[in-house]
């Protein structure tokens, strides 16, 4: 802050609201503390950024698809690699499969769903 000084005439109940809550900060300082972070506010939540539910979706739908094109890989390598898979292993996990897609796709779809990208 600098030397330059001026009056402000405020009302007397936003002084003593000002007085009341200002703890061991001078008024000037409380004050300038109070414009800065309603500043502070305002520039935060410009940057915020929301996704609409639709667009929530199909970048759902997307991970879905990117994580079975990665599993088929995998299993497609370890077949090739010639490891032997046991029928049994691979029922579990196409069960524990789809358990969790069964899982994942009961949402509801009036859900609101926000993201905030930073």
């Amino acid at each position: 802050m600098s030397d330059n000084k001026r009056m402000l005439i405020l009302p007397a109940d936003l002084v003593r609201k000002v007085d009341e809550n200002r703890g061991d900060m001078s008024a000037a300082e409380f004050i300038e503390f109070l414009i800065d972070s309603r500043f502070n506010e305002v520039e935060t939540r410009e940057e915020t950024s929301y996704v609409a539910k639709e667009e929530f979706k199909a970048f759902e739908d997307g991970m879905r698809d990117l994580f079975r094109s990665f599993l088929d890989f995998f299993l497609s390598y370890g077949l090739e690699m010639g490891r032997p898979s046991s029928k049994a292993g691979l029922e579990e996990l196409s069960h524990k499969l789809r358990g969790l897609e069964d899982q994942l796709g009961s949402g509801k779809d009036d859900s609101l769903a926000k993201i905030k990208w930073k």
